[in-house]
This record gives structure tokens, C-alpha cells and sequence, in this order.
């Protein structure tokens, strides 16, 4: 397959390149800066600049020809302010949903937070970014030309993956390992049964492919 995945340099992305590309898929990634392009071959991806704050719906949907996949893992990063929570967050997620469906891309994955909620009050940068998060959840939501899986994982962490989740529409708060993530978006990518669920994922006993499997088709 091949699979064009936005915020290609991402800490999530980056890893899922790695076993995308490991298992001899075709794997891009958006980036917005050419000098993140080592990163991403080295990862084994094929990097693709485009800036997805500036680029029309076209520009993105002229990188996503031919892709079979798109997986939007791009975020304004925690250091950003509440106004780029919401042109990357919310609308570079919602630009990448109408040019997958004008590129002819059914399978789409976003990687949301758990929490996320557009009726979430407050107005600190975390708030913001939960209620961007969830704008761009009920946007995807409402794309009935999309295959679209919204996976919701905890809070992050840089550990050591094991391999074991917990995967359910509600599992309750929880931490959870990039490294689990990316291994969980790698299955979902696979399992187009799991195309209108909303998961939220933390760490748990529970191997990947199983934790996949199980929600399939429900």
C-alpha cells in the first residue's frame, strides 16, 4: 500500500514510518521543512514538503494521488500558542480530510487526544487544543466519503513499547507509549473494519493485533 501520513516528522510519525516502510509499504511524509527530510529517508519514507497551514485543498490533494491510506499525525506541538491549536490541530486536520476525499483516499486515520471534546471549556492552550481536537473529530465524523478510523490515546510518553493496550471506545485515562501508538496505527492502517470508530488507547495487557481485532467491525 502506499500511505501518505501528515506531520511526517513527528515523534508518532517518525516511528510508524519505521514499520510501515520495514514491512514494504510505500510510505510518505508531509513535512513542512526540507531540512526534516533526512530524518524521514533515514526512516525510510519518502519526505513531501508541503505546508498544510498555507497549502490550498488542490496543493494537498495533489500529494495525496495515488496514495491508498492517509493518516493525518500532524499537531502544533506543546510549545505552540492557542492559534496554531487551531490551523494545524483543527484546520489542517480538516483540510486533510477534503483533500483525501478530493484525491479519491476512502481510508483515513487521524490521530486526535483523548479529550477531546468542541465543547470543551476554558481557555488555557491546553483547552484549546482539546476543543481543536474534538472540531476536527466531528468534522472527519461527518465525511460519509471517508473510511475514517479517530484514535484517541492518552497522555504520551517516551518509554520502551511492550506491545500491550487497552483499545475501546472508553478505557479512562491513562499513559501510553509512542513507540505503542505508532504500532497501533500500523494494525489500524491494515484494518479497514475498524472505518467509523472513535478508539481511545492507553498502555494494557492486551497485545496490538488482538487489541485490533477485537474492535473490528464494531
Amino acid at each position: 500500500m502506499r500511505i501518505v501520513i501528515a506531520g511526517g516528522h513527528g515523534q508518532i510519525a517518525l516511528r510508524l514510518e519505521r514499520l510501515l516502510a520495514a514491512r514494504g509499504d510505500e510510505v510518505a511524509g508531509i513535512i513542512r521543512r526540507a531540512e526534516q527530510a533526512d530524518d524521514l529517508r533515514a526512516a525510510g519514507a519518502e519526505p513531501v514538503v508541503c505546508d498544510l497551514e498555507s497549502a490550498s485543498v488542490e496543493e494537498v490533494a495533489g500529494r495525496l494521488e495515488g496514495a491508498d491510506v492517509a493518516v493525518f499525525a500532524a499537531g502544533a506541538g506543546p510549545g505552540s500558542g492557542a492559534e496554531r491549536k487551531f490551523t494545524v490541530d483543527r484546520d489542517a486536520a480538516i483540510k486533510f480530510a477534503d483533500a483525501s476525499e478530493r484525491a479519491g483516499v476512502r481510508r483515513f486515520v487521524l490521530v486526535s487526544s483523548m479529550g477531546a471534546d468542541p465543547e470543551h471549556p476554558g481557555d488555557e492552550a491546553f483547552d484549546v487544543y482539546l476543543r481543536a481536537k474534538g472540531e476536527a473529530d466531528a468534522y472527519v465524523r461527518a465525511h460519509q466519503s471517508l473510511d475514517w478510523t479517530i484514535l484517541r490515546p492518552g497522555s504520551l510518553t517516551s518509554d520502551a513499547g511492550k506491545g500491550l493496550v487497552r483499545l475501546e471506545a472508553h478505557t479512562g485515562r491513562g499513559t501510553i507509549p509512542r513507540d505503542d501508538v505508532a504500532a497501533l496505527l500500523a494494525e489500524l492502517v491494515d484494518t479497514p473494519a475498524t472505518a467509523g470508530l472513535t478508539l481511545e488507547l492507553i498502555s494494557g495487557s492486551t497485545p496490538v493485533s488482538v487489541a485490533v481485532k477485537s474492535v473490528a467491525g464494531n
